[in-house]
């Protein structure tokens, strides 16, 4: 029996933590697990063999963070392939050796880098090093590819991509939360298991985080989100310190029933993480083993998301924004053409401003590099919100490229019935998971019946099944065509929706085309929205700025009982003035509620849109009228980052829009600094050393928060990663440093932070150091000597600006 047979025939059981085991059997602080398979092979078959014997059905290979950051002769280290070979290896001989069968799963963790455009890793990059292990643990025979430990779906599709594309393994993918059901991206629950089934894995689920008795309260949420097996990986807890050693709070009796209500609530995969040890999974196996395999599921309604927000087709219909489309927009065409990317995003927060929760992307203009230019435009969408986009496109070199370089799960916008577009369309839809819309013309054009309209949606829908793409994902566009040239065209329209609602086949369609031609189109198009939307239209592409096409769908949603209690009704008329008058920016939740981004001065605005350009002109036009640089930073520059940091804690904006913000506020200082003359307000703000400690090469937290302290005028002496404690205590003396900053994000490099604490502190009794991981907490912090913890770049910096009297 393969992995995918006994996937969805019997209850698993995965093993649990590898790095706290080594350091029982002596790996050093500081020192790379992974180079054991080479150098210690049988203690780490030892820890595979007691992990055997306890029960489990999957060993996880020690190849954790076996890439091509850390490894290879460019690094005077072992290389990957052979790594991995042995980690599969060894695996392999624990099961040998117990005389007994089970599935070896290719353990693949994060590269420890932040993919671009947030980070220095191109996208392209990272597939390319999860191919590398990918390669190499085929060869070796592997069973299976697992991805965990993921806290940026962005790097997720990177390692999935090259997991599917470099092998026929089949993948689970599991993701690391925080306690509010978020990933370091802003990514919810819903949006990154999404995004990981569209993409073929064959399971999905949780791993480390805050351990299982937080971690439970996030599997409804996923049960409702997709239908593949669940897993659920938890720590033993959180990390504490005692007698000098790190240690879980939760032990091997205390473990198997806080992992029973997973089982009981339909995970049908079960394990641990960091902490846990043989005699938890042990206890685990028996406590749950015989518990009823969850039935399969098939209710997770058709979805898709950007990196942070998921929309489906279930309730009221979807409004998608249709104004970055060039077509008859002389302006957006020009701004396309000069890459105004400003622009783009004005109309981007405009529309959702006004209600939209999709956008439509189309850039195509005559004369542009439409794959570069949809690709450009997309990655700065989603640098400024979280919400779906629609890929509207012809050409298929930008269809793939956009499809391929998308974070979440995308609408694709389209196929029709054309053999020659399904043959070159349905196999990139499938790829690359995106939900699509399906138009009803075929090589004999748009029929003029509902009849011949609905014979070619049937067309499609069983041609995109041929290619594994269900119903389900598809959305048919039945074509509104202009009622000034046939009176008969709406109705047309409106059968074609009732008969696709009949048969549970969701649609959508571009409003405004049946008033093409027409004086006052408003009033024909919302008219027709309403009856659309009563016939059971699932989604409309409209202009959401137009108040009669946004009115008739609120006012739908009151009549129709889908708005209960007219609530929504009454909230939008309430805020109608507003709306009119100013363009707020929409929550990066998707929630729709408005951020306070309309206070204040216009610099300080376009920092909390993120609007680089903006930021610009208005330093520029601030100079200009003879404001002086410093109260240009003190009363424009530094409270639209104090809002940002504000939103960003209170989880009303997330990481990309927090680094976007930051990026903004600095092309405004550049401008300052070649304004201010020598003096005072030349000096170089306070040093602060930042780097990550010893054996660790995961720097995304300590980049983050370098660019904000640079933001706020420290001068940030950056040492890098995987840096000695010796090292740091060297800068900190050079640089007369009263704040050194640690990053660690992995249980075994914990010692180094220790110990390069326990020096700088001996060595330099005034300097504070500040601490942050994902492995740390503020007891542990506290435990181990740090004068603080970091739960995130904004605190950090608002420590070190009381530290600083800023």
């Amino acid at each position: 029996m393969n992995f995918v047979e006994a996937l969805h025939s019997r209850r698993l059981f995965f093993d649990g933590a590898m790095g706290t085991m080594l350091q029982e059997a002596g790996l050093k602080p500081g020192e790379l697990p992974e180079t054991w398979n080479l150098l210690h092979p049988e203690k780490v078959r030892a820890i595979h063999r007691s992990y055997v014997d306890a029960g489990v059905d999957i060993l996880k290979t020690n190849t954790f963070g076996a890439n091509g950051l850390k490894f290879g002769a460019a690094h005077d280290q072992p290389e990957v392939a052979d790594l991995v070979k042995a980690g599969v290896e060894n695996a392999r001989a624990a099961f040998a050796e117990a005389g007994r069968e089970g599935f070896v799963a290719l353990d693949l963790g994060p590269t420890g880098k932040l993919l671009q455009p947030f980070g220095d890793l191109p996208f392209e990059e990272a597939v390319a090093l999860y191919a590398e292990q990918v390669q190499a643990g085929a060869a070796a025979g592997a069973d299976l590819i697992l991805i965990e430990t993921m806290s940026d779906s962005y790097e997720a599709k990177s390692a999935i991509l090259a997991a599917r594309e470099n092998s026929d393994l089949p993948v689970v993918c599991t993701f690391t939360f925080d306690e509010d059901g978020k990933l370091l991206n802003g990514a919810d629950v819903t949006s990154a298991l999404v995004m990981a089934e569209s993409l073929g894995v064959a399971a999905v689920g949780f791993n480390c985080g805050q351990g299982p008795d937080t971690l439970v309260k996030l599997v409804p949420q996923a049960l409702q989100a997709v239908d593949i097996p669940l897993v659920a990986n938890p720590n033993a807890g959180l990390p504490v310190q005692k007698d000098g050693h790190t240690v879980f709070h939760i032990d091997a009796e205390g473990y198997a029933p806080l992992m029973v209500p997973f089982a009981e609530a339909g995970v049908s995969v079960l394990g641990g993480c960091c902490g846990t040890t043989p005699a938890h999974i042990a206890n685990l196996i028996k406590a749950c083993r015989d518990l009823p395999m969850p039935a399969p599921r098939t209710g997770a309604p058709c979805a898709i998301c950007g990196y942070g927000t998921a929309v489906d087709f279930e309730g009221m219909p979807v409004i998608i924004g249709e104004r970055i489309n060039p077509t008859g927009k002389k302006r957006l065409k020009e701004a396309l053409k000069a890459q105004n990317m400003d622009y783009v995003c004005q109309l981007a927060l405009e529309q959702l401003d006004r209600g939209a929760q999709v956008l439509d992307v189309n850039v195509g203009v005559p004369g542009v590099d439409e794959p570069a230019l949809i690709e450009k435009v997309i990655l700065t969408l989603q640098s400024i919100t979280s919400v779906p986009l629609q890929i509207d496109t012809s050409n298929i070199q930008a269809m793939e490229r956009a499809l391929r370089i998308y974070n979440g799960r995308p609408l694709l916008n389209s196929v029709n019935g054309k053999a020659e577009n399904m043959a070159e369309v349905l196999p990139l839809a499938k790829k690359y998971g995106a939900a699509l819309v399906g138009l009803c013309l075929d090589e004999g054009g748009i029929a003029d019946t509902a009849e011949g309209r609905l014979k070619v949606a049937d067309k499609v829908i069983a041609e995109a099944g041929k290619y594994g793409i269900p119903a389900r994902d598809m959305v048919m566009d039945p074509l509104a065509m202009t009622i000034s040239t046939g009176g008969e065209n709406a109705q047309i329209d409106l059968e074609v929706i009732r008969q696709l609602k009949k048969r549970h086949i969701k649609t959508v369609m571009g409003v405004s085309n049946i008033s093409f031609g027409l004086p006052s189109r408003d009033a024909v198009n919302s008219a027709f929205f309403a009856l659309a939307m009563e016939a059971g239209l699932s989604a409309g592409i409209i202009n959401p700025n137009s108040a009669p096409m946004m009115q008739a769908y609120i006012a739908y949603g009151a009549l129709s009982g889908k708005d209960a209690g007219c609530k929504k009704y009454v909230e939008y008329f309430a805020n109608a003035p507003q709306l009119v008058a100013v363009a707020k920016t929409p929550a990066a939740d998707g929630s729709g509620a408005p951020v306070n981004a309309d206070q204040g001065s216009s610099i300080q605005q376009a920092i909390i849109k993120g609007l680089t350009t903006k930021v610009e002109q208005g330093v520029r036009q601030a100079l200009a009228d003879g404001k002086p640089a410093l109260a240009i930073i003190n009363e424009d520059m530094i409270p639209g980052l104090n809002v940002v940091g504000d939103l960003f804690e209170k989880k009303k904006l997330f990481l990309p829009q927090l680094l976007v913000s930051a990026d903004a506020a600095k092309a405004g200082f550049e401008i300052l600094k070649q304004s201010i003359a020598t003096g005072a307000s030349t000096e170089k703000g306070e040093p602060i050393v930042i780097c990550t400690v010893k054996g660790d090469i995961h720097d995304i937290g300590k980049n983050i928060v370098k660019v904000l302290l640079e933001n706020y005028g420290y001068q940030v002496i950056d040492l890098g990663k995987d840096v000695p404690p010796e090292t740091v205590l060297e800068a900190a003396k050079e640089h007369d440093a009263k704040l050194v900053g640690l990053s660690a994000l992995m249980t075994t490099t914990v010692g180094a932070m220790e110990d390069t604490i326990k020096l700088l502190h001996k060595e330099l009794p005034d300097c504070k150091i500040m601490v942050g991981g994902a492995v740390m907490t503020a007891e542990y912090a506290r435990t181990i000597g740090a004068d603080f913890y970091g739960a995130n770049a904004v605190a950090s910096v608002n420590y070190a600006n009381e530290l600083f009297h800023k």
